[in-house]
Formats: C-alpha cells, sequence, structure tokens
C-alpha cells in the first residue's frame, strides 16, 4: 500500500507502469534503453478514494486525465529507470494529496452598523473636501 495520507491510501495493484524510450539528447543510450516511464492510475474506479478526493483528482489532473478517467504520469527526466519510477509515482502521490486538501469555506458576514456609519461619515467629509476644491459658482 502507497500512503497518501493519514487517512488515504493506495494499493500498488492499482497503479501500471509502461517503459518507453526518451525523447530528446542523450547520445547512444538514449537509442537502446526504454527509461522514460509512463504511470497510469484509474482513479475513477479507485476504490480506495473518497468521492470528493476523486471529483477534485479529475480536476486537477486536467489533460492527464483520459476519457476513461484514467491519470497517465510521464517521467523522463532522469537517465534511469528507476528514477523515474520514483518520480512519476512522487508527482501522482502529491497530486492526490493536493486533491485530498479540504478547503476551508467562508462564513458569510454583514457589516456593522457602526461601520456602515463610519464609511458614510468618511463619504461625507471627503465629498466636502472636494466641494472646497472647486469655485465659488459650484453648488
Amino acid at each position: 500500500m502507497i500512503k497518501i495520507t493519514d487517512k488515504i491510501s493506495i494499493s500498488e495493484t492499482e497503479l501500471h507502469e509502461d517503459f518507453m524510450r526518451s525523447s530528446g539528447a542523450g547520445g547512444q543510450n538514449v537509442n537502446k534503453v526504454e527509461t522514460a516511464v509512463q504511470l497510469r492510475f484509474d482513479a475513477r474506479n479507485s476504490p480506495n478514494l473518497p468521492d470528493y478526493v476523486r471529483a477534485k483528482l479529475q480536476t486537477l489532473a486536467g489533460r492527464r486525465t483520459t476519457k476513461n478517467g484514467e491519470i497517465v504520469i510521464t517521467a523522463q527526466r532522469h537517465r534511469t529507470q528507476e528514477r523515474n519510477r520514483a518520480d512519476a509515482l512522487e508527482r501522482l502521490v502529491a497530486l492526490i494529496q493536493e486533491a485530498a486538501k479540504r478547503t476551508p469555506y467562508r462564513v458569510a458576514t454583514k457589516p456593522t452598523f457602526g461601520s456602515k456609519v463610519r464609511r458614510l461619515d468618511e463619504k461625507k467629509q471627503r465629498s466636502g473636501v472636494k466641494k472646497l476644491r472647486s469655485g465659488p459658482d459650484a453648488d
């Protein structure tokens, strides 16, 4: 089991890894070694994720989500397959942790009577200052 938070863990059997050749410069090594990793996680059908995490995860993943609800993370930053596997797993865990965060909601409040009075007094005072700036013809 891979621990995400205190209450959420996912099974390693839910992850599927595919290996492919990395793109970009790298010399002779890049043409013969499959070091890039494509990690797939079926978020939509995962029994270990609560509904609110599943919904937010789909939103956060964005383009990395397939039509079937799978999250695909490709890692090819490092030269070795093991480091790329660890990198992809870390990125998936970070994504799920971000989705698991509960955002506190704002409680709507009304301005107090005193704050309304102070605001109107300040507006009257400012209006008076501006009237004094104009010439004697203004009224």
